[in-house]
């Protein structure tokens, strides 16, 4: 079963090329299965140290019924998803062995049928407690945040404080909030924008970066003795925070931002207790400001006791002598000593030659999947230049963003999301000719990159709550079926690998993937109808199940 990378090529042990295929194993691993971390459910939600995630993606007594489906689909390439939370959930340096052991325990299931197996370290916007999910909740306390004041802030917006229903596609817009920003910026580039803030006497960057590889280290002991495990996603959809915004003045990753939207001068006055008037943005940037909106009239702070504010701390803005906070350094983030800052030369990359460097130490022959961040939430134009690594693979992702936007299916309609401009498809020809270039161009960007390495798009798929979930009352899923056939002819032009975004095991129609509901999930119990076929719970499968060389 081993698998080997030549060139842009997987290829077997018997050197035939191999195309893989498979889906993302699930949306629900975003959040603990005890207690019931589903983003509706807000009991519980800020005892972040007590929780577990042994159940997710399923419990061990549902691994023969979920592998099994997964290998009579075609499926058999596995994103598998862990998060840096559930690993180090306790407290830094304190890992949940019952919950490695589980993981251990699927890992090895999936090699009696004959699955493959990477694993992707999942994170959206930072952590649970920014409206995503990833990072423990003591990664905002160590550096003096205090996570039950994200949403009186405005620092978040999240499902569990900002009420139900959860607004359409909102959980973006946290990548240009403050807590989320803040700690991609510290994480990412602490050295150099944050040098005064220290954990335990250590630059905050090392400390996320060290605590952060080596969870992942904890999974790849576990697994590294199988050859069905090719080796380990780098983190999922990373952000570059605030590393590389012009002014301070702007709204970070404006192409994402929706519903009020601060500055990043006002992100952080609003942090420290300062209410602000902000713009309310409507969902697309292309469309109209409507109105502005008061935050935090309380005058609420998000920095704990003693702490001074990171950004304060570090000079980009101070409280003057009539106490009116002024920002005193606007370009902060552009630049450093006169010299702009390449977030991708001097911030991701680096990132990624360290992860693959304390990944080997302990699995010396995986392959590292390279998931850059969004072309949408990037700003300015990096500066790439191949890696030079051997087994490395690129992972980005691609979606149809008008069906994933608007949860609604326009055939007539598409949308160019791998550009910094957003560029209309108009007509359903144009629209699937448009597809097949916007993945051809992801190659394209590959080889520019990294060389000439396999490329595996790492999240592609569509909602299913199509047109507010008409297809869970009518039973027609033609629409769904019409939108994932258009994904996957774009994939096939392009004999591109992918797993497919995602086969949840726990999906329902009133709450779809247990994650902002989000609801992606090629599977659904509440699609059984009792047949006790493979294909019971399926959903779209005209479009998923297909052939292929």
């Amino acid at each position: 079963m081993k698998i080997s990378v030549e060139g842009r090529w997987f290829k077997d042990n018997q050197g035939r090329t191999l195309h893989l295929r498979g889906a993302n194993l699930g949306g629900s691993t975003k959040v603990p299965y005890v207690p019931n971390g589903a983003t509706w459910n807000r009991v519980g939600f800020y005892d972040h140290r007590n929780v577990s995630f042994v159940g997710r993606p399923f419990p061990l007594e549902e691994v023969d019924e979920h592998f099994s489906r997964l290998k009579k689909w075609g499926l058999t390439f596995l994103r598998l998803l862990t998060t840096w939370e559930a690993i180090e959930h306790a407290g830094p340096g304190l890992y949940d062995e019952v919950y490695l052991d589980y993981l251990y325990a699927i890992v090895k299931k999936a090699a009696d049928y004959d699955l493959y197996v990477f694993i992707d370290p999942h994170q959206d916007v930072w952590s649970r407690f920014s409206g995503g999910d990833g990072a423990p909740g003591w990664a905002f306390e160590v550096v003096g945040m205090d996570i039950t004041k994200f949403q009186q802030t405005g620092a978040a917006f999240t499902h569990q404080e900002g009420g139900d229903p959860y607004p359409r596609m909102r959980w973006p817009a946290n990548y240009s909030k403050f807590a989320c920003a803040t700690m991609f910026t510290l994480f990412f580039g602490g050295n150099i924008f944050a040098p005064e803030t220290k954990v335990n006497g250590m630059p905050v960057q090392g400390f996320l970066q060290d605590h952060y590889i080596n969870a992942i280290k904890q999974v790849a002991g576990r697994v590294k003795e199988f050859p069905h495990v090719l080796g380990y996603d780098t983190l999922n959809e990373p952000s570059q925070g605030y590393i590389g915004v012009p002014n301070a003045n702007l709204i970070p990753t404006q192409i994402v931002a929706q519903g009020p939207s601060p500055t990043i001068f006002q992100g952080m006055l609003l942090a420290s207790g300062f209410p602000q008037k902000v713009i309310e943005k409507s969902f697309l940037p292309v469309r109209v400001i409507t109105k502005t909106k008061i935050l935090n009239s309380e005058g609420v702070s998000i920095w704990m006791a003693n702490t001074e504010p990171i950004w304060r701390k570090h000079g980009v803005w101070d409280v003057g002598r009539r106490g009116k906070p002024q920002l005193l350094q606007a370009e902060y983030f552009r630049q450093k000593n006169g010299i702009e800052v390449d977030f991708a030369r001097d911030c991701f990359f680096p990132f990624v030659e360290k992860y693959t460097k304390g990944i080997r130490s302990i699995h010396p022959e995986a392959t590292i999947f390279v998931t850059p961040p969004p072309i949408s939430f990037r700003y300015g134009e990096e500066t790439f230049s191949p890696l030079g690594m051997k087994n490395i693979v690129h992972a980005p992702h691609w979606y149809d963003g008008i069906t994933v936007g608007f949860q609604r299916y326009i055939p007539w309609l598409g949308v160019n999301t791998e550009e910094s401009k957003i560029r209309l498809s108009i007509g359903r020809r144009n629209r699937r000719r448009d597809f097949s270039r916007q993945v051809g161009v992801l190659i394209t960007q590959s080889e520019e990159v990294y060389g000439r390495v396999p490329i595996v798009i790492g999240e592609v798929g569509i909602p299913y709550n199509l047109n507010k979930k008409a297809a869970y009352k009518t039973g027609d899923f033609s629409k769904q079926v019409t939108a994932m056939d258009d994904s996957m002819q774009a994939l096939e032009a392009n004999l591109v690998n992918f797993t497919l975004w995602n086969y949840t095991a726990d999906n329902s129609n009133a709450r779809g993937d247990q994650w902002n509901d989000e609801d992606f999930s090629i599977f659904s119990r509440d699609q059984q109808k009792g047949t006790g076929d493979a294909y019971d719970g399926g959903r779209a499968l005209e479009a998923v199940i297909r052939p292929y060389a």
